[in-house]
């Protein structure tokens, strides 16, 4: 399964699942009385829609280059993580004010029976989260990454309705508002996941130089390659799923320019081969003094 592939597949898992959620959490808020469950269930609506951004930048950056694309349509990635982002920042500030404008309402104690919706929101969300995570890693998406969060922040989120609405039923009259202070708590978590998420699509798009470990293994692999003597610079940008590289590689000077673009080529196809993440890769020699 291509890495393309493996990403499409987690995002129709965060829609479907986004989808029957968002269903349970409304229903279960509007008949139990939780406010929190209902905000909750706002946050999985929005995720619906973020997810089918998702889905679009990840089939989009994968096209092949063309003509006016010559490094291939990657960057379409970090730019719709961008907008997963604004939707995230949306649902904060929808729940932060329903929750401000509920806690000066007097309303129901929520019913004990949201808990057990909640714990087992909680348990379904956290399990997502490490599957999306997991296929995130598997394929160098930033998006699906922003996607991934999106399962944390609606655990924490739950979390947080469990805790207040805990409250509510323990302490009584009086405390019917924790429902809503839970709520409110969560949209500045979901604030705080948004600042995560953009931070490292922000260092994509300016090429922020992040990648250490795989430079790392891209001069071990270029030891391996007879002829390359020493690597010298080696600088990386992500776009998409794949990391494009310019390398300048040490060889012996006496050898004839023919001879260097070989070897040139050989390491070129060597690095991948090892290393299928990388896109496009350009060699520079530079003879050994």
């Amino acid at each position: 399964m291509t890495n393309e592939q493996t990403a499409v597949k987690a995002t129709y898992f965060s829609i479907i699942g986004n989808t029957c959620l968002a269903l349970i959490k409304g229903m279960a808020g509007f008949f139990g009385n939780s406010y929190a469950l209902i905000a909750d269930a706002i946050e999985s609506t929005t995720d619906i829609f973020a997810s089918f951004l998702v889905l679009f930048g990840i089939k989009y950056s994968n096209r092949p280059a063309d003509k006016n694309h010559p490094y291939g349509h990657g960057r379409a990635e970090p730019l719709i993580t961008f907008i997963v982002v604004g939707f995230l920042i949306t649902s904060a500030t929808i729940i932060a004010y329903e929750s401000i404008s509920n806690i000066q309402t007097t309303h129901d104690l929520p019913k004990p029976w949201t808990l057990f919706v909640l714990g087992a929101i909680i348990i379904w969300k956290e399990y997502s989260f490490r599957l999306v995570m997991k296929r995130s890693i598997e394929t160098n998406s930033s998006s699906l990454k922003a996607d991934a969060w999106h399962h944390r922040s609606d655990a924490i989120t739950s979390v947080a309705a469990f805790v207040g609405i805990s409250i509510a039923l323990l302490l009584g009259k009086g405390y019917e508002s924790a429902d809503d202070w839970a709520a409110l708590f969560a949209s500045g978590f979901i604030l705080f996941n948004a600042y995560l998420i953009f931070r490292p699509a922000l260092g994509e798009i300016m090429d922020e130089h992040v990648y250490d470990d795989l430079i790392e293994k891209i001069r071990e692999v270029s030891h391996q390659v007879e002829g390359i003597i020493d690597t010298e610079k080696c600088f990386i940008r992500k776009a998409g799923m794949k990391y494009h590289v310019d390398l300048h590689a040490i060889v012996n000077a006496t050898i004839t320019v023919k001879e260097g673009h070989d070897l040139a080529h050989k390491l070129k196809d060597t690095l991948r081969e090892k290393l299928p993440e990388l896109g496009h890769v350009l060699i520079h020699v530079e003879p050994h003094k």
